[in-house]
């Protein structure tokens, strides 16, 4: 499914907001919690960041594709 480039920079965001608070729930765990949920809530992170990295990549492929390098009438495309 082809996204437009609005779609997937409200995505974009929804998938940082979600690094985000995975990070703060990381940050606010108590010392004393168990290592099984520190460690879900890391490979919970990893996920979300991974999942951030693809979306960012897509836009930028997606913005460098809709728009030439050069535009008609610019100097280097005479």
């Amino acid at each position: 499914m082809e996204m437009s480039i609005r779609l997937l920079a409200i995505e974009l965001y929804r998938a940082q907001q979600n690094v985000a608070r995975i990070a703060a729930q990381i940050e606010a765990l108590p010392v004393s919690s168990s290592a099984g949920t520190r460690s879900a809530l890391f490979e919970e992170l990893r996920q979300a960041e991974a999942e951030f990295k693809l979306l960012r990549k897509m836009l930028d492929d997606k913005k460098n594709s809709s728009f030439p390098a050069h535009p008609p009438g610019s100097p280097r495309s005479r």
